[in-house]
């Protein structure tokens, strides 16, 4: 890692902390835009699943975690602030003190909110609009109460790892030179997490609004619970296990 890539990111974080505090507006309506992203990629991901589930799960599986990974390369050719690739961003911009903390906490809770805001109007117009119904609630009763029932632990574990891969898929779009080679190792890294079963906080935003719907109802302290761990896993995993790493070992060539 170089230092002059660290500067780099550290830029980026100043230019979303300065869009944060001045224009609230438009940095609120990038981040719902992140989220409308998400819950497009969770809805490809989980009926291209579903469709294979009662005949070929394995590949089902497969299938839904490589498309899933759509949402990233939207959110970084078109634009968006997601939250868990703010973890490592902003961070990166605490480390090289070109962000103070304030700084830093309102680029996540905005965009924390944004995203929910986000996923929540992309998955009730899903609901609303009726296809899929039967499939998904098939497909949601195999794995949701999985999620919601794993211990604290586990699901912070799990999120930690996620966001891991989340931001190098992050840094493959800042490190890389062509389209071509971001779009191919962002495809797989985030492959790697969803077939995996990690959790991601803004994902699970959009897969808990879908499931309660078409399941009629979910335990609602369970999923705060999910949420808050996989929320703390996640930023550990983005703003510790990777971006203080990369600029400890930051050199000049």
């Amino acid at each position: 890692m170089l230092k002059s890539d660290v500067e780099i990111i550290s830029d980026s974080a100043v230019a979303k902390a300065d869009l944060a505090k001045n224009n609230s507006g438009k940095y609120f309506l990038k981040a719902i835009i992140a989220g409308f992203y998400i819950v497009v990629a969770t809805i490809l991901s989980n009926v291209s699943a579903a469709v294979l589930y009662p005949t070929f799960p394995q590949f089902g599986k497969l299938l839904g975690s490589f498309l899933f990974a759509i949402a990233i390369v939207l959110i970084v050719f078109v634009g968006g602030e997601l939250f868990t690739g703010n973890n490592m961003t902003m961070s990166m911009g605490l480390y090289n003190k070109s962000c103070k903390r304030s700084d830093v906490i309102r680029v996540w809770v905005y965009s924390y909110i944004g995203n929910f805001i986000g996923a929540f109007v992309i998955a009730i117009i899903f609901v609303g609009g009726g296809t899929c119904k039967v499939l998904l609630t098939d497909y949601y009763n195999s794995f949701v109460m999985a999620k919601l029932t794993a211990e604290p632990i586990q699901l912070i574990l799990r999120a930690i790892l996620c966001n891991f891969m989340v931001c190098l898929a992050v840094l493959a779009s800042i490190r890389m030179k062509t389209e071509s080679g971001k779009i191919i190792v962002m495809f797989f890294v985030i492959m790697a997490f969803v077939v995996s079963g990690l959790e991601h906080c803004i994902a699970n935003m959009g897969i808990f609004t879908l499931a309660y719907f078409f399941m009629g109802g979910l335990p609602l302290h369970l999923v705060a619970i999910n949420m808050i761990c996989v929320t703390i896993g996640n930023i550990i995993g983005g703003a510790i296990l990777l971006a203080l790493p990369l600029k400890l070992m930051s050199t000049d060539k």
